[in-house]
Protein backbone atom coordinates (compact mmCIF):
# COMPACT_ATOMS: atom_id res chain seq x y z
CA UNK A 1 0.00 0.00 0.00
CA UNK A 2 1.31 3.31 -0.92
CA UNK A 3 0.21 6.59 0.99
CA UNK A 4 0.43 10.11 -1.04
CA UNK A 5 -0.76 13.36 0.27
CA UNK A 6 -1.42 15.39 -3.17
CA UNK A 7 -1.10 18.87 -2.92
CA UNK A 8 0.58 21.76 -4.73
CA UNK A 9 3.75 20.52 -3.79
CA UNK A 10 3.37 17.20 -5.60
CA UNK A 11 2.82 13.47 -4.55
CA UNK A 12 4.48 13.44 -1.37
CA UNK A 13 4.72 9.37 -0.17
CA UNK A 14 4.31 9.03 3.58
CA UNK A 15 4.26 5.71 5.74
CA UNK A 16 1.08 3.76 5.74
CA UNK A 17 0.82 3.93 9.58
CA UNK A 18 0.46 7.89 9.43
CA UNK A 19 -2.54 7.11 6.96
CA UNK A 20 -5.36 7.53 9.55
CA UNK A 21 -3.41 10.96 10.89
CA UNK A 22 -3.23 11.78 7.34
CA UNK A 23 -6.89 11.66 5.88
CA UNK A 24 -8.07 13.25 9.66
CA UNK A 25 -5.99 16.10 8.49
CA UNK A 26 -7.23 16.81 5.11
CA UNK A 27 -10.59 16.58 6.07
CA UNK A 28 -10.61 19.11 8.91
CA UNK A 29 -13.09 22.18 7.86
CA UNK A 30 -9.71 24.13 8.12
CA UNK A 31 -7.81 21.93 5.59
CA UNK A 32 -6.31 23.02 2.71
CA UNK A 33 -8.55 22.53 -0.33
CA UNK A 34 -6.31 21.61 -2.76
CA UNK A 35 -4.46 19.28 -0.74
CA UNK A 36 -6.07 15.43 -0.51
CA UNK A 37 -5.18 11.70 0.00
CA UNK A 38 -4.00 9.03 -2.85
CA UNK A 39 -3.71 5.71 -1.33
CA UNK A 40 -3.02 2.84 -3.70
CA UNK A 41 -2.99 -0.81 -3.37
CA UNK A 42 -1.13 -2.59 -5.89
CA UNK A 43 -2.35 -6.22 -4.66
CA UNK A 44 -5.76 -6.30 -2.86
CA UNK A 45 -5.65 -8.74 0.23
CA UNK A 46 -7.88 -8.56 3.60
CA UNK A 47 -5.69 -5.94 5.22
CA UNK A 48 -6.13 -3.89 1.82
CA UNK A 49 -10.09 -4.80 2.50
CA UNK A 50 -10.02 -4.22 6.41
CA UNK A 51 -8.11 -0.41 5.40
CA UNK A 52 -11.47 0.08 3.07
CA UNK A 53 -13.90 -0.73 5.83
CA UNK A 54 -12.31 0.39 8.76
CA UNK A 55 -10.76 3.93 7.61
CA UNK A 56 -12.19 4.76 4.35
CA UNK A 57 -15.92 3.24 5.88
CA UNK A 58 -16.45 1.61 2.09
CA UNK A 59 -19.72 -0.11 1.42
CA UNK A 60 -18.87 -3.50 1.33
CA UNK A 61 -20.21 -4.59 -1.83
CA UNK A 62 -17.54 -2.19 -3.42
CA UNK A 63 -15.01 -3.48 -1.38
CA UNK A 64 -15.88 -7.04 -2.50
CA UNK A 65 -15.85 -6.02 -5.96
CA UNK A 66 -12.19 -4.50 -5.43
CA UNK A 67 -11.12 -7.82 -3.83
CA UNK A 68 -12.04 -9.63 -7.03
CA UNK A 69 -11.26 -10.27 -10.57
CA UNK A 70 -14.50 -8.20 -12.34
CA UNK A 71 -14.89 -8.70 -16.17
CA UNK A 72 -17.03 -5.96 -16.79
CA UNK A 73 -16.68 -2.49 -15.18
CA UNK A 74 -19.22 -1.02 -13.17
CA UNK A 75 -20.06 2.37 -11.15
CA UNK A 76 -21.44 2.20 -7.57
CA UNK A 77 -22.53 5.36 -6.03
CA UNK A 78 -22.98 6.36 -2.21
CA UNK A 79 -23.11 9.20 -0.06
CA UNK A 80 -19.24 9.47 0.52
CA UNK A 81 -17.43 7.83 -2.66
CA UNK A 82 -18.12 6.51 -5.73
CA UNK A 83 -16.81 3.38 -6.95
CA UNK A 84 -15.73 3.05 -10.45
CA UNK A 85 -13.95 0.31 -12.00
CA UNK A 86 -12.42 0.34 -15.46
CA UNK A 87 -10.18 -2.13 -17.86
CA UNK A 88 -6.90 -1.57 -20.01
CA UNK A 89 -6.20 -4.55 -22.74
CA UNK A 90 -2.90 -6.22 -22.52
CA UNK A 91 -2.08 -8.77 -25.82
CA UNK A 92 -1.26 -11.99 -24.14
CA UNK A 93 -0.30 -15.32 -26.37
CA UNK A 94 -1.90 -16.29 -28.93
CA UNK A 95 -4.20 -13.19 -29.87
CA UNK A 96 -5.03 -13.37 -26.19
CA UNK A 97 -6.39 -10.31 -24.22
CA UNK A 98 -5.65 -9.79 -20.94
CA UNK A 99 -8.18 -7.44 -18.63
CA UNK A 100 -6.26 -5.08 -16.67
CA UNK A 101 -8.10 -3.67 -13.75
CA UNK A 102 -8.23 -0.71 -12.12
CA UNK A 103 -10.56 0.16 -9.25
CA UNK A 104 -11.35 3.67 -7.73
CA UNK A 105 -12.67 5.06 -4.77
CA UNK A 106 -13.27 8.21 -5.41
CA UNK A 107 -14.48 10.46 -2.32
CA UNK A 108 -14.27 13.92 -1.44
CA UNK A 109 -11.23 14.66 0.26
CA UNK A 110 -9.45 11.04 -0.85
CA UNK A 111 -8.90 9.10 -4.17
CA UNK A 112 -7.98 5.28 -3.30
CA UNK A 113 -7.02 3.41 -6.35
CA UNK A 114 -6.56 -1.23 -6.44
CA UNK A 115 -4.85 -3.17 -9.10
CA UNK A 116 -7.53 -6.14 -9.43
CA UNK A 117 -5.66 -9.23 -9.19
CA UNK A 118 -4.43 -10.73 -12.59
CA UNK A 119 -3.64 -13.11 -14.59
CA UNK A 120 -0.20 -14.66 -13.50
CA UNK A 121 1.04 -14.29 -16.90
CA UNK A 122 0.53 -11.00 -16.83
CA UNK A 123 3.91 -9.19 -15.55
CA UNK A 124 3.00 -7.33 -12.35
CA UNK A 125 4.47 -3.90 -13.59
CA UNK A 126 1.42 -3.54 -16.09
CA UNK A 127 -0.99 -3.19 -13.54
CA UNK A 128 0.93 -0.06 -12.42
CA UNK A 129 0.94 1.55 -15.86
CA UNK A 130 -1.02 4.51 -15.11
CA UNK A 131 0.05 5.31 -12.11
CA UNK A 132 3.15 5.29 -13.17
CA UNK A 133 2.24 7.98 -16.39
CA UNK A 134 0.76 10.07 -13.47
CA UNK A 135 3.54 10.24 -11.58
CA UNK A 136 5.94 10.98 -14.05
CA UNK A 137 3.70 13.78 -15.11
CA UNK A 138 3.04 15.09 -11.18
CA UNK A 139 7.00 14.48 -10.86
CA UNK A 140 7.56 16.65 -14.29
CA UNK A 141 4.78 19.70 -13.27
CA UNK A 142 3.13 19.08 -16.28
CA UNK A 143 -0.48 18.30 -14.39
CA UNK A 144 -1.24 19.25 -10.36
CA UNK A 145 -4.86 18.22 -9.43
CA UNK A 146 -6.78 19.72 -7.21
CA UNK A 147 -9.45 17.54 -6.40
CA UNK A 148 -9.58 13.67 -6.39
CA UNK A 149 -11.88 13.97 -8.88
CA UNK A 150 -8.98 15.59 -10.62
CA UNK A 151 -6.55 12.80 -10.33
CA UNK A 152 -8.72 10.20 -11.25
CA UNK A 153 -9.85 12.08 -14.61
CA UNK A 154 -5.73 11.83 -15.47
CA UNK A 155 -5.49 7.82 -14.27
CA UNK A 156 -9.20 7.38 -16.36
CA UNK A 157 -7.68 9.22 -19.25
CA UNK A 158 -4.71 7.33 -19.40
CA UNK A 159 -6.52 3.95 -19.50
CA UNK A 160 -8.10 5.30 -22.83
CA UNK A 161 -4.61 6.03 -24.03
CA UNK A 162 -3.62 2.76 -23.18
CA UNK A 163 -6.78 1.79 -24.70
CA UNK A 164 -5.69 3.94 -27.71
CA UNK A 165 -2.19 2.50 -27.99
CA UNK A 166 -3.61 -1.09 -27.97
CA UNK A 167 -5.76 -0.22 -31.07
CA UNK A 168 -2.36 1.38 -32.80
CA UNK A 169 -0.81 -1.74 -32.15
CA UNK A 170 -3.09 -3.85 -33.60
CA UNK A 171 -3.95 -0.96 -36.56
CA UNK A 172 -0.02 -1.93 -37.54
CA UNK A 173 -0.74 -5.48 -37.57
CA UNK A 174 -4.13 -5.32 -39.67
CA UNK A 175 -2.00 -3.38 -42.47
CA UNK A 176 0.79 -5.91 -42.28
CA UNK A 177 -2.23 -8.63 -43.09
CA UNK A 178 -3.37 -6.69 -45.69
CA UNK A 179 -0.73 -6.40 -47.50
CA UNK A 180 0.45 -10.13 -47.89
CA UNK A 181 -2.97 -10.56 -48.58
CA UNK A 182 -2.94 -8.24 -51.54
CA UNK A 183 0.40 -9.12 -52.32
CA UNK A 184 -0.27 -12.85 -51.82
CA UNK A 185 2.79 -13.58 -49.83
CA UNK A 186 0.97 -16.33 -47.33
CA UNK A 187 0.32 -19.47 -48.53
CA UNK A 188 -0.79 -21.24 -45.48
CA UNK A 189 -4.36 -20.42 -45.42
CA UNK A 190 -5.01 -21.99 -41.80
CA UNK A 191 -2.34 -20.04 -40.01
CA UNK A 192 -3.45 -17.07 -42.17
CA UNK A 193 -6.86 -17.32 -40.77
CA UNK A 194 -6.04 -17.74 -37.46
CA UNK A 195 -4.03 -14.78 -36.95
CA UNK A 196 -6.71 -12.88 -38.85
CA UNK A 197 -9.33 -14.26 -36.59
CA UNK A 198 -6.90 -13.69 -33.38
CA UNK A 199 -6.18 -9.22 -34.55
CA UNK A 200 -9.99 -9.44 -35.25
CA UNK A 201 -10.87 -10.32 -31.38
CA UNK A 202 -8.22 -7.84 -30.03
CA UNK A 203 -10.21 -5.01 -31.99
CA UNK A 204 -13.76 -6.59 -30.84
CA UNK A 205 -12.36 -6.44 -26.97
CA UNK A 206 -10.70 -3.15 -27.00
CA UNK A 207 -14.03 -1.64 -28.56
CA UNK A 208 -15.86 -3.49 -25.80
CA UNK A 209 -14.02 -1.69 -23.31
CA UNK A 210 -14.29 1.48 -24.35
CA UNK A 211 -17.51 1.17 -25.12
CA UNK A 212 -18.87 -0.13 -21.72
CA UNK A 213 -16.65 2.61 -19.79
CA UNK A 214 -18.35 5.21 -21.85
CA UNK A 215 -21.56 4.14 -20.28
CA UNK A 216 -20.12 3.99 -16.89
CA UNK A 217 -19.05 7.62 -17.00
CA UNK A 218 -22.10 8.57 -18.58
CA UNK A 219 -23.89 6.91 -15.46
CA UNK A 220 -22.02 9.04 -13.40
CA UNK A 221 -22.86 11.94 -15.61
CA UNK A 222 -26.67 11.47 -15.65
CA UNK A 223 -26.52 11.00 -11.52
CA UNK A 224 -24.84 14.46 -11.28
CA UNK A 225 -21.66 12.78 -8.93
CA UNK A 226 -19.04 15.13 -10.91
CA UNK A 227 -18.18 17.53 -8.41
CA UNK A 228 -19.59 20.52 -6.70
CA UNK A 229 -18.12 22.97 -9.30
CA UNK A 230 -19.01 22.10 -12.27
CA UNK A 231 -15.63 20.96 -13.48
CA UNK A 232 -15.90 16.87 -12.19
CA UNK A 233 -18.47 17.23 -14.49
CA UNK A 234 -17.37 18.54 -17.81
CA UNK A 235 -14.36 16.01 -17.01
CA UNK A 236 -16.67 13.25 -16.98
CA UNK A 237 -17.95 13.97 -20.27
CA UNK A 238 -14.62 14.17 -21.36
CA UNK A 239 -13.97 10.53 -20.23
CA UNK A 240 -17.43 9.38 -21.56
CA UNK A 241 -16.39 10.84 -25.02
CA UNK A 242 -12.59 9.68 -25.11
CA UNK A 243 -14.22 6.23 -24.46
CA UNK A 244 -16.88 6.68 -27.22
CA UNK A 245 -14.07 7.69 -29.85
CA UNK A 246 -12.13 4.99 -28.98
CA UNK A 247 -14.97 2.78 -29.40
CA UNK A 248 -15.41 3.69 -33.34
CA UNK A 249 -11.84 4.09 -33.80
CA UNK A 250 -11.46 0.10 -32.83
CA UNK A 251 -15.08 -0.40 -34.60
CA UNK A 252 -13.50 1.25 -37.96
CA UNK A 253 -10.60 -0.93 -38.06
CA UNK A 254 -12.01 -4.22 -37.47
CA UNK A 255 -14.49 -3.31 -39.87
CA UNK A 256 -11.83 -2.78 -42.25
CA UNK A 257 -10.35 -6.16 -41.07
CA UNK A 258 -13.16 -7.62 -41.76
CA UNK A 259 -12.99 -6.67 -45.08
CA UNK A 260 -9.92 -8.08 -45.85
CA UNK A 261 -10.64 -11.34 -44.16
CA UNK A 262 -13.80 -11.38 -46.71
CA UNK A 263 -11.77 -10.30 -49.68
CA UNK A 264 -8.93 -13.19 -48.78
CA UNK A 265 -12.04 -16.24 -47.96
CA UNK A 266 -13.59 -15.18 -50.78
CA UNK A 267 -10.18 -15.37 -53.28
CA UNK A 268 -9.68 -18.88 -51.26
CA UNK A 269 -13.40 -19.79 -52.31
CA UNK A 270 -12.99 -19.10 -55.61
CA UNK A 271 -9.67 -21.09 -56.11
CA UNK A 272 -11.28 -23.89 -54.66
CA UNK A 273 -14.25 -23.80 -56.63
CA UNK A 274 -11.70 -23.42 -60.28
CA UNK A 275 -9.98 -26.37 -58.81
CA UNK A 276 -13.14 -28.49 -58.21
CA UNK A 277 -14.15 -27.66 -61.93
CA UNK A 278 -10.73 -28.75 -63.11
CA UNK A 279 -11.19 -31.73 -61.42
CA UNK A 280 -14.55 -32.81 -62.18
CA UNK A 281 -13.28 -32.08 -66.01
CA UNK A 282 -10.84 -34.30 -65.42
CA UNK A 283 -13.03 -36.79 -64.32
CA UNK A 284 -15.48 -36.58 -67.03
CA UNK A 285 -12.39 -36.77 -69.72
CA UNK A 286 -11.17 -39.72 -68.10
CA UNK A 287 -14.16 -41.92 -67.74
CA UNK A 288 -14.90 -43.14 -71.24
CA UNK A 289 -11.65 -43.98 -70.98
CA UNK A 290 -11.83 -45.68 -67.77
CA UNK A 291 -15.41 -47.52 -68.55
CA UNK A 292 -13.51 -48.69 -72.29
CA UNK A 293 -10.35 -50.17 -70.71
CA UNK A 294 -12.46 -51.85 -67.83
CA UNK A 295 -14.55 -53.29 -70.26
CA UNK A 296 -12.26 -54.49 -73.50
CA UNK A 297 -9.29 -54.27 -72.10
CA UNK A 298 -9.04 -57.99 -70.60
CA UNK A 299 -10.74 -58.66 -74.28
CA UNK A 300 -8.26 -56.87 -76.31
CA UNK A 301 -4.42 -57.24 -74.17
CA UNK A 302 -4.62 -60.86 -73.10
CA UNK A 303 -1.80 -63.30 -71.02
CA UNK A 304 -0.26 -64.50 -74.13
CA UNK A 305 -0.04 -61.93 -76.83
CA UNK A 306 -1.58 -58.37 -77.56
CA UNK A 307 -3.44 -57.81 -80.73
CA UNK A 308 -2.64 -55.05 -82.22
CA UNK A 309 -5.19 -53.72 -84.63
CA UNK A 310 -7.75 -53.86 -81.80
CA UNK A 311 -5.65 -51.62 -79.56
CA UNK A 312 -5.27 -48.98 -81.76
CA UNK A 313 -8.84 -49.20 -83.17
CA UNK A 314 -9.64 -48.77 -78.87
CA UNK A 315 -7.19 -46.02 -78.60
CA UNK A 316 -8.22 -43.78 -81.46
CA UNK A 317 -11.97 -44.35 -79.80
CA UNK A 318 -10.40 -42.98 -76.72
CA UNK A 319 -8.74 -40.31 -77.80
CA UNK A 320 -11.66 -39.34 -80.02
CA UNK A 321 -14.02 -39.33 -77.25
CA UNK A 322 -12.04 -37.32 -74.76
CA UNK A 323 -11.75 -34.71 -77.57
CA UNK A 324 -15.43 -34.58 -78.18
CA UNK A 325 -15.81 -34.25 -74.14
CA UNK A 326 -12.65 -31.58 -73.72
CA UNK A 327 -14.18 -29.29 -76.44
CA UNK A 328 -18.16 -29.60 -75.21
CA UNK A 329 -16.39 -28.41 -71.37
CA UNK A 330 -14.50 -25.96 -72.85
CA UNK A 331 -17.78 -24.38 -74.94
CA UNK A 332 -18.96 -24.50 -71.39
CA UNK A 333 -16.49 -22.21 -70.01
CA UNK A 334 -15.15 -24.99 -67.51
CA UNK A 335 -11.61 -24.07 -68.11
Amino acid sequence: MRVRLVGPDGALEHPVEDLERLLAQVSRPDADPETFLWVDIPTPDEDAAAVLRRVFRCHPLSVADAMQRNRVPRVHIYPEHVFVIVHTPELGEAGHVHYIELDQFIGRRYLVTVHGPMNPLVPPEVGQREVEAVLRRLAGGRMQPRTPHELSYALTSTVARMQEQFIETLTAQVWRLEQEVTWRQRKDAEDFLEELFQVRHGLVAVATMAGLGAEIYGRIVALGRSGPDGRGERLDEDIVDQFERLQRLASGQREYLQGVIDFYRSRTDTQMAIAAERLAVIAVVTLPITALSSILGMNVIVNDATQPVPLIILLLVMAAGSGVLLTWAKRRGWW
